[in-house]
């Protein structure tokens, strides 16, 4: 499978270009790779753009590597409609359909209401009539993709009925609740296109959200695709949890498009809207419907251990009703949490709370001692590995300088995973060492301090910095609870261990 003619990749902001384009720094996890003359001539203004068989390897294996991503702006629509004819869901023979949405619901009749009412209004690029869709649906109208809501045991079926009949929707109720992964695998056994586009039902979606995802797809390596989750503009949204939601919400993986994978910049991507090729999620047995959080995290690592990519895509967007209320808000960052334990059992390799280089721990040990030698054996740790570094790019025209920006990017890197390990994950570990040790208490406050300023000055939140950070420790106290109970609970530390391996 190979990237086809037209498709345009570029090198990502964290990618760097040295020695005339002969050598490209980046990735992840990062690394050097060596371009002959005649791929660094593929190479133009950052771009590169698929022509031959050459540039098509090259590009593939940027986007492999991590260290590019597709140009969606200068991709055409997604071609895949006039190439994949098949049976609409219950339709007749030879009806072109491409996509359909499959809805986990339960009750929530209202915010099921919002979200159909934005898919049918976002369809005039679908093709083909689905056609009648069996006993629990009625015509729906020319270019409409089939939209499958599973009710997952409401309480209130017939309120759910009713939405789904208004909009056109099949209908699959479910006996017992299954959770959002078996709901959503039920939904998908009946689905008869070749893409499905999972949505929950706290979501809206605009125009533009599918077909963006979609372009993703004329990569043949893709299996899924998901785009940038935001909140909801809600009146509901405006006090001070919802202003932190819109800036730090678990859901917004960012502005920065990136192929999604374990140990990387973007380790998952949420279902709570995302775009999967159908064969790719059968081959795999869906979701696993014994993890009730969770599960798209393990739905991404599952695919992307059988060799498929994932890609996250913020130049698409799906908004989401954020939780508001305190007691709501809260129990759900504690949920999160719980999924660490279950994930560490199927994925024991990707769930590290924190991945450092043996030297890297070396000098944020010594910079935790807090001691009159703490500086100086954490600096001679760095020279050493600046040194090492070097002398493994010694290839490269300028191998000291670069070993010096490397080991201080990753000192960086360890010393905010350190803070990470202390507000989050081992927060009641901290706690109970601050209590003896004054040392411990300047470490953990400074780290406090330092990760509000971080955080506040990256998103730009619409809310004062004390608000701010008060919502952050709970959002971090809150997780790590959830993490712990899960361990405790599973009794294993299988999710609290920090791997120090440089590579899986």
């Amino acid at each position: 499978m190979t990237l086809p003619r037209g498709f345009v990749v570029r090198l990502n902001r964290h990618a760097r270009v040295h020695d005339d384009g002969r050598s490209i720094l980046g990735g992840a996890p990062t690394r050097m790779i060596y371009l002959t003359e005649a791929a660094a001539g593929m190479l133009v203004d950052r771009t590169v753009r698929v022509t031959s068989a050459g540039t098509a390897a090259l590009a593939d294996r940027l986007l492999e590597l991590g260290m590019a991503d597709p140009l969606v702006e200068e991709l055409p629509p997604f071609a895949g409609a006039g190439e994949m004819r098949g049976e609409g869901a219950g339709g007749g023979a030879g009806q072109e359909a491409l996509l359909s949405y499959v809805i986990p619901v339960r009750d929530r009749p209202l915010a099921l209401d919002r979200l159909l009412a934005s898919i049918r209004a976002a369809q005039p690029w679908s093709g083909g009539d689905i056609g009648t869709a069996g006993e629990d649906a009625h015509s729906a109208g020319a270019g409409h993709a089939e939209i499958i809501v599973v009710d997952d045991c409401s309480d209130d079926p017939q309120a759910i009925a009713d939405v789904a009949w208004e909009h056109d929707a099949r209908l699959v109720r479910l006996p017992a609740n299954l959770g959002p992964g078996g709901a959503r695998n039920a939904g998908l056994a009946v689905v008869a296109t070749p893409f499905v586009a999972f949505a929950d039902s706290d979501v809206v979606v605009d125009a533009q959200t599918v077909p963006i995802l979609l372009k993703h797809f004329a990569d043949p390596k893709v299996a899924m695709a998901a785009p940038r989750i935001v909140g909801l503009a809600d009146v509901r949204q405006t006090n001070w949890i919802g202003r932190y939601e819109d800036a730090r919400s678990s859901l917004d993986l960012g502005s920065d498009p990136a192929t999604v994978r374990p140990r990387s910049p973007v380790s998952w991507a949420s279902t709570a809207f995302a775009v999967a090729r159908v064969d790719a999620l059968r081959e795999g047995e869906g979701f696993d419907a014994g993890m009730r959080v969770g599960e798209d995290v393990d739905l991404v690592w599952r695919l992307v251990d059988r060799g498929w990519r994932v890609r996250y895509e913020p130049a698409a967007r799906a908004g989401h009703e954020h939780r508001v209320s305190f007691g709501d808000w809260i129990s759900r960052k504690a949920i999160y949490g719980t999924a660490a334990q279950p994930l560490a059992e199927r994925h024991p390799h990707d769930i590290a709370p924190a991945v450092l280089a043996p030297w890297s721990v070396g000098v944020v040990a010594a910079l935790l001692a807090q001691r009159r030698w703490s500086v100086p054996v954490a600096l001679a740790i760095s020279l050493v590995t600046a040194g090492r570094i070097a002398w493994k790019l010694r290839r490269n025209r300028h191998p000291l300088r670069l070993g010096v920006w490397l080991t201080a990017n990753g000192v960086g890197g360890a010393l905010g995973q350190a803070m990470s390990l202390m507000l989050r994950h081992w927060w009641p570990i901290a706690a109970i060492a601050a209590v003896f040790s004054r040392r411990a208490r300047r470490a953990v406050a400074v780290a406090a301090v330092a990760d509000v300023a971080l955080r506040y000055r990256q998103n730009e939140a619409k809310l004062d910095p004390v608000r701010f950070g008060v919502a952050r420790r709970l959002d971090d106290l809150a997780y790590g609870a959830g993490v712990w109970f899960s361990a405790i609970r599973g009794r294993s530390i299988a999710a609290l261990k920090p791997d120090l391996r440089r590579h899986r």
